[in-house]
């Protein structure tokens, strides 16, 4: 992309019966998007009754995503911000996929890929994801604990040397040493690592997995981690470790299971939450909420979580750039 060319990032509305439409609306009518990007709006809308998904919706939010992904290894889109779905229409409509996150690394042929979730002062990425609770411990894997920590320091990396960018221009303007503008995870990311078991199996007396399984995972990712500044600690007990980081002590925590990471990002940011898929070749973001249906047409769907995507996205965009 030459320094002239915009960066094109493609919207989806998702179930165009619930919020989706409107905030996507509200987004790019705010002043809170960057100027720097093109947006494209991607699918069309059929005929509905807000508040009411039919298969007609669920197939043309499919439609949607199959149009964007095209798009994108085409070359036309940099990046996609995509609106919330209904799974449960979609699976009847034929959508053969756990959720977005799955459909586009299945159609980028994405092996290594793991869902992110970021606001406010809380990260999480989810070394397991939707499946029932009860299959978590079986599917809980050493390597698979290090798969998804190592793309989580990616993700913490590349972030951090934009805020070094901007923290060392902070300092010139002000005339302010670096050394004292204060950037998290500048030095290194910062990883808490959560046990599975209460109290982090408390030594192994409910449970075993943090002894056999966490820990030397741990282990793993700091000695495969190249930035010899970077911490990755635990397991930590799950009850204290957000609270830890919500305080600043780490930039994002590694969840076993989806509800561990989610709870607290929904709590500590429900209304600023963004879905990132880590491993794809292009950035992918979504809000962090539903399609609402019960207030879709009333005027009080809130936007922020579309527009901190959408933020997200071009930021991602222009780091790949910087390269």
């Amino acid at each position: 992309m030459s320094a002239s060319t915009k960066p094109r990032i493609g919207i989806t509305l998702g179930d165009c019966a619930g919020v989706g439409p409107e905030i996507v609306d509200l987004a790019l009518t705010s002043d809170r998007v960057p100027g720097s990007a093109e947006y494209v709006l991607i699918g069309r809308q059929p005929d509905c009754k807000l508040g009411e998904p039919t298969i007609e919706t669920a197939r043309a939010a499919a439609a949607a995503l199959e149009e964007g992904v095209t798009r994108l290894r085409r070359g036309e889109l940099t990046a996609i911000a995509t609106g919330p779905i209904h799974k449960a229409r979609m699976y009847e409509a034929g959508f053969k996929f756990p959720g977005q996150t799955e459909f586009f690394a299945e159609r980028c042929g994405v092996k290594n890929f793991a869902m992110l979730l970021t606001g406010g002062k809380i990260t999480v990425a989810l070394v397991t994801t939707h499946i029932p609770l009860s299959e978590v411990p079986r599917a809980l894997k050493q390597s698979e604990i290090v798969r998804v920590g190592l793309l989580l320091v990616g993700f913490l990396q590349s972030r951090a040397q934009k805020r070094n960018r901007t923290r060392n221009l902070t300092a010139l303007s002000s005339q302010v040493p670096a050394s004292v503008v204060s950037d998290t995870g500048a030095a290194g990311p910062r990883i808490a690592v959560a046990g599975l078991n209460p109290h982090a199996g408390e030594s192994g007396k409910i449970g075993r997995e943090e002894i056999e399984i966490i820990a030397p995972a741990v282990a793993e990712l700091q000695s495969r981690i190249e930035n010899r500044e970077s911490r990755i600690v635990g397991p930590l007990s799950p009850d204290t470790v957000f609270h830890r980081a919500a305080e600043g002590e780490f930039d994002a925590v590694l969840c076993m299971y989806h509800d561990q990471g989610l709870i607290p990002l929904k709590l500590h940011a429900f209304h600023g939450g963004v879905n990132v898929t880590l491993g794809l070749p292009f950035p992918r973001t979504s809000p962090d909420h539903g399609t609402a249906f019960d207030i879709a047409g009333k005027g009080i769907a809130r936007p922020d979580s579309m527009i901190a995507a959408i933020n997200l996205a071009v930021e991602l965009v222009q780091k790949r750039e910087s390269r």
